[in-house]
């Protein structure tokens, strides 16, 4: 017994150590020095058994106590095969803080209990119109989904008296195997991690645990939203089974073309026609928004291209942080056709103001082409 180490030092805590002080050494030494992490490695290979060891005996009160009084005598330790090992796992918690560090190491659990399972989630496209986007609405939406049954309420047979213990797990839902110093598991492939049969399948489910139902929900759609927004209702996808949680319902936007206006980020732009006398001399002209008609004014001397912006009357920002603006893009209309007394006032005007626009004149293009001659 004189070559053994003490257990206290094995795992590196005080002789006051705590539950948990014990288990938190036990879990960072065990996946420090598990073989499947030093393959080959004889020396970590036998640390590894030292630790367990020694969590095996402190970590049962009983244990802790006869070595506390009469050192490894006390729990007739001979060597490190001498403790419960892992088949047994013993008192004091081994077998649970095994699984904890099964799941660390791994990335999956040993646990026992129904596989749950979390219900998928779906998408609905929902299509409105611009106004409905810049402002909000709030509508219906009728959902097919699978439900979980009512009539066995999820469990898949008719009655609990039609469910029985699945005899290759025995109601565990997994199965237990030795593989080296581990004792692993997988799912039962009899009940699928069910760890119960079902003898008399449900009526309404025939088995299946859900239906399939269309379920009419409340939207709120905020005002702002555009084409590829994506709201979610949380739980309202399809149902999980055995209690596991409910998915999630995402309703993806498109917002339809206006016929006048167009939207950029929360501004809106339309194109306002404006006959060339009204550009010249200014003055009022409406214009439709999307609250109604509206009073805007033209100063004297608008060019075409000319753009105004009205504030307040664009899209509200879906963050709430207040409106955009409508941007009118003025388009002077050019008359094709004049009556010979507006054609006489506009000579007229074009000899005062110097022009040149008789008989034989040369025009704008005329005027581009010889500057490049």
């Amino acid at each position: 017994m004189a070559d053994k180490r003490d257990y206290y030092e094995i795992l590196g805590v005080g002789r006051d150590a705590t539950d948990d002080d014990l288990k938190k050494s036990y879990r960072k030494l065990a996946l420090k020095y598990h073989p499947d992490k030093n393959p080959g490695n004889k020396a970590a290979e036998e640390h590894f058994k030292e630790v367990n060891e020694a969590y095996e005996v402190l970590s049962d009160p009983e244990k802790r106590r006869r070595y506390d009084h009469y050192g490894h005598q006390g729990v007739g330790a001979s060597g490190y095969g001498g403790f419960e090992g892992f088949g047994g796992f013993g008192a004091g918690g081994f077998g649970d803080i095994f699984e904890d560090i099964f799941e660390d190491f791994f990335g999956a659990g040993t646990r026992r209990g129904r596989r749950t399972e979390k219900g998928s989630d779906l998408r609905y496209n929902l299509e409105i119109s611009f106004e409905e986007a810049a402002f909000g609405l709030e509508t219906k939406i009728n959902i097919p989904r699978m439900e979980t049954c009512s009539g066995c309420n999820g469990t898949g047979a008719k009655s609990s008296t039609k469910l029985s213990v699945c005899p290759t797990c025995k109601g565990n839902g997994q199965i237990r195997f030795q593989q080296g110093f581990f004792t692993l598991s997988r799912t039962c492939t009899h009940c699928n991690g069910e760890g119960r049969i079902v003898t008399d399948p449900c009526d309404k489910c025939h088995g299946k645990k859900r239906v399939r139902k269309e379920r009419a929900l409340s939207l709120k759609v905020p005002p702002g939203v555009e084409t590829g927004t994506r709201l979610r209702l949380t739980g309202e996808g399809e149902a999980g089974i055995n209690g596991g949680p409910s998915g999630d319902l995402y309703v993806v936007i498109t917002v339809r073309d206006h016929p006048f206006f167009v939207r950029e980020g929360n501004d809106i732009i339309c194109n306002i026609p404006v006959s060339f006398v009204k550009a010249i001399l200014g003055g009022k002209i409406e214009v439709p928004t999307l609250t109604g008609k509206m009073s805007v004014t033209i100063q004297p001397g608008t060019q075409p291209g000319s753009m105004l912006r009205i504030k307040g009357k664009g899209i509200a920002d879906i963050k709430g942080y207040g409106l955009g603006d409508q941007i009118i893009k003025i388009n002077v209309e050019i008359p094709k056709k004049l009556t010979p007394g507006q054609k006489e006032l506009l000579e007229e005007y074009a000899k005062t103001s110097g022009e040149d626009v008789g008989p034989g004149s040369s025009g704008f293009f005329d005027k581009v082409k010889n500057m490049f001659e």
